[in-house]
C-alpha cells in the first residue's frame, strides 16, 4: 500500500522537505512511502489536488500557503489556532484534514542553545506565517518582540525606524523574509548592520543558500549568527510524529 506524503506551496523545485523524506523513508526502509511536491499557484487548486490523490496522508505547507490553507482545513490544533498559520496537515481517518503547526517548535529548539541572559528582545523581519510561529516560540520564552514591516502599521515598525537605539535594546534579529533566498542571493533586509555587535543573534529562517549576505554582514560585526537548516529538521521530525500519531 502506497503512503503518499507531500508538500504544498509555490515555486518549490529547491525544496527541502522532499529531498528530506525520502532519504528518511530509504534509510529507515519504509516501502511504498513516496514523498512529492505540489507546486500549485493558486490555494483554489488544493481541494482538486486532495481528490487527486487518495493515498495522502500528510503534507507540508511552505510559503505562500501557510495562513491560505486554514478555510480548507476541518480542524486546527490548539497551537495553530493561536499562531495562526498551518505548515502540517494531518489526514484523519475519516480522510479529514487536520492543520498544524511545528515551526514555531523547530523554530525554538533551534534559537534555545544560542540565548544568553541579556537576550530579552527580538526583532522579527517580515508579517507572514513564518513570523506568526516565530513570535508564538518568543512568547513561550518569554522574550518580547517587535513585527518590522515594508510599510508601519499598528503593532509594528518600519525599516526607516530602526537605528543604533533599536540594536542597543533588541539582541536578537530574525529574517523571516524571503530577502536573500537562492536565486536572489544579491538581496538581503535594509537594516543599519554597522550596529550589530558580539551580544547580537542574527538568525535567517533561509537555508538555501547556507550563509545569506544577511548573516554574512551581521557576522562581520561580532554577532553570532544561524540559518534556518536545524529548524526545518526539528519541524520536519514534529511533523513525521503528528503523521504517525
Amino acid at each position: 500500500m502506497r503512503k503518499n506524503y507531500g508538500l504544498i506551496g509555490k515555486n518549490i523545485s529547491y525544496s527541502f522537505s522532499k529531498k528530506y523524506f525520502t532519504e528518511k523513508f530509504a534509510l529507515g526502509n519504509l516501502e511504498g512511502y513516496v514523498y512529492e511536491n505540489f507546486d500549485v499557484q493558486s490555494i483554489e487548486e488544493f481541494p482538486k489536488l486532495i481528490t487527486e490523490n487518495p493515498n495522502l496522508k500528510g503534507l507540508n505547507v511552505t510559503i505562500p500557503y501557510k495562513e491560505e490553507i486554514i478555510p480548507y482545513l476541518s480542524k486546527l490544533s490548539k497551537k495553530a489556532s493561536q499562531i495562526g498559520a498551518v505548515n502540517v496537515i494531518r489526514f484523519t481517518k475519516k480522510r479529514k484534514l487536520k492543520g498544524y503547526n511545528s515551526d514555531y517548535y523547530g523554530f525554538k529548539k533551534s534559537l534555545q542553545p544560542l540565548l544568553q541572559p541579556h537576550h530579552k528582545k527580538a526583532l522579527i523581519l517580515g508579517t507572514g506565517g513564518a513570523a506568526k510561529a516565530v513570535a508564538f516560540a518568543l512568547n513561550e520564552l518569554r522574550i518580547l518582540y517587535t513585527f518590522v514591516s515594508r510599510e508601519e502599521k499598528e503593532g509594528m515598525i518600519d525599516y526607516n525606524r530602526i537605528n543604533d537605539t533599536t540594536f542597543d535594546n533588541y539582541h536578537i534579529i530574525i529574517n523571516c523574509t524571503p530577502l536573500g533566498t537562492s536565486p536572489n542571493i544579491k538581496d538581503f533586509p535594509l537594516l543599519p548592520y554597522q550596529f550589530f555587535t558580539e551580544k547580537h543573534i542574527a538568525f535567517d529562517l533561509i537555508y538555501n543558500p547556507e550563509e545569506t549576505q544577511y548573516l554574512k554582514k551581521a557576522k562581520k560585526k561580532g554577532a553570532i549568527t544561524k540559518n534556518g537548516y536545524e529548524m526545518l529538521v526539528f519541524q520536519a521530525e514534529k511533523a513525521w510524529k503528528i503523521w504517525n500519531k
